[in-house]
């Protein structure tokens, strides 16, 4: 007997049963759960990384001139001690001397940039052409990140690669010389950078540093409806963590002009305070709100961020021991995008246009400054360093400091033979199918040479499908095994030949 009245009392009698359907109201409240982990696993992770940009920073100004001047001393003493051994000296040093040097060069190639020059000339540019200027240089500060540090590696293996080897390369003069013409035209661009936020906080209407936070969230649109999987997510996490530092840079080098403008007026230190922290709440909540919708639509969960978390850390512990290869501040060049020398000197130009040092009183808290920046440089180190060993015992990799990297014999590639050494390793998958950085590696044969203790975190796997390519002859497994790689081996340039879907 079909009638409204019956309709309607269907309607509002009508019943149901969740738990018929358990498993997916179960996964959906595990999604709410996660999104609600997001901000804290998110933040802990950016702290960490902050940090361990800072450390690398600080490298610059307060342990690198003291490494210089030591390598210059034993290199003037040397013949004191007669030569007993090969190298005048070590690699190390040299790497030292040549980072001081291009600094020095560039600072003072900086002085014949005008400051006042150019931010008269942004400022009189419209807000609609500040606008795409500054998106413009953010797409060019990434490609001089991106290629940038492989300009300096390049110069630091020429000049400290050993003599007996077959040289070929264009010798280490011309590498000098575009390794210094790389940072200055860097340090210039994130001058540019500063000097466009500069005149959005000058801004009487305040439009243009609206327009430049109205950015951040179109960054939300070209990034959460892309697949990403956890070695995507991972990259994607270390560029913001060097973004967010670089703007807290930027912002320090935005409050000293306006200080030096107001003369040195703390009252002033106020009005800009409301403009500092909405910027970096914007910042904050986009990087909140693009991770927690990444993590969503991709079916990642928040406990992914300790494993970034524990990369990181073994980046730091691994060159900290005696036979590392890298340099620490390079490794986090190469891991975030991070690279010191062109914001340092950017920042020292600053300095030392905005404080006038007079007196001896001056220089007195010019050195006790020094004094606490190195101690401010030290205290960080060791307590890094304490949180990393933390974090490396807790994801269980303490063996993979101690994994042996084969090396490359004579006659067969070394990309194939580094591929035969990742099928002997039992390399187990998640529930996902991406491979974790937690997971431990299979014991290695008695008959296993020995070899010299490196880390993976370095590695440039730019030749994926190579790899996959030898790996398949062997069987399927292995196959799909290499197509997710660690996360110790991904680093800022390896991801990006990989195409995201």
């Amino acid at each position: 007997d079909l009638s409204l009245l019956r309709f309607i009392s269907a309607e509002l009698t009508r019943g149901y049963f969740l738990e018929h359907n358990e498993a997916k109201y179960t996964e959906r409240r595990e999604r709410v759960y996660t999104c609600m982990r997001i901000p804290k696993e998110l933040e802990k992770l950016m702290f960490f990384g902050i940090f361990l940009c800072l450390d690398a920073f600080l490298y610059v100004f307060t342990l690198l001139p003291l490494r210089v001047f030591l390598a210059m001393f034993r290199f003037i003493t040397l013949p004191c001690y007669g030569l007993r051994d090969r190298r005048l000296l070590q690699p190390a040093q040299v790497c030292d001397i040549l980072k001081g040097v291009i600094l020095v060069i560039c600072y003072f190639m900086m002085h014949y940039v005008d400051y006042s020059m150019m931010y008269h000339l942004i400022r009189g540019q419209s807000v609609i052409k500040l606008y795409i200027i500054y998106n413009m240089l953010e797409v060019a500060d990434r490609l001089f990140s991106s290629f940038g540090q492989d300009i300096l590696d390049a110069l630091y293996w020429t000049a400290t690669e050993p003599k007996e080897r077959k040289r070929a390369h264009i010798g280490v003069i011309p590498h000098f010389f575009m390794a210094v013409l790389y940072v200055f035209l860097h340090a210039i661009l994130i001058m540019v950078q500063a000097t466009t936020l500069n005149v959005a906080f000058n801004s009487h209407n305040k439009s243009l540093l609206t327009i430049m936070m109205s950015n951040n969230f179109v960054e939300i649109k070209g990034s959460v409806f892309k697949k990403f999987e956890k070695n995507n997510l991972f990259q994607m996490s270390n560029s913001d963590i060097k973004e967010r530092f670089t703007n807290y840079v930027l912002l320090l080098i935005v409050c000293l002009r306006n200080m030096e403008q107001f003369s040195w007026n703390p009252d002033h230190l106020w009005v800009l305070f409301p403009d500092v922290c909405m910027v970096v709440a914007s910042e904050i909540a986009v990087d909140i709100v693009k991770h927690a919708f990444i993590t969503k639509f991709n079916d990642i969960t928040a406990d992914v961020y300790s494993e970034y978390r524990a990369s990181l850390a073994f980046d730091l512990v691994s060159s900290r021991q005696k036979n590392a290869y890298t340099d620490y501040s390079d490794s986090v060049s190469r891991r975030m995008g991070f690279i010191p020398l062109p914001l340092a000197v950017l920042l020292i130009r600053v300095v030392t246009s905005s404080i006038k040092v007079q007196g001896v009183l001056a220089y007195v808290c010019v050195v006790l400054f020094y004094c606490g920046l190195i101690s401010l440089k030290v205290l960080n180190s060791i307590v890094l360093l304490g949180k990393s060993c933390q974090y490396v015992k807790e994801a269980k990799m303490e063996e993979k400091l101690f994994n042996p990297v084969p090396t490359a014999t004579p006659g067969k590639p070394a990309g194939k033979q580094q591929s035969m050494f990742k099928s002997t390793q039992g390399i187990s998958t998640d529930e996902n199918g991406s491979t974790s950085v937690t997971n431990q590696p299979v014991h290695q044969k008695e008959n296993t040479p020995s070899l010299l203790v490196t880390s993976n975190s370095d590695q440039f796997l730019t030749t994926p499908d190579g790899e996959e390519k030898d790996i398949s002859q062997d069987s399927s497994e292995l196959k799909h095994r290499s197509s997710k790689k660690d996360l110790l081996e991904i680093d800022r340039f390896t991801i990006c030949g990989n195409r995201i879907d």
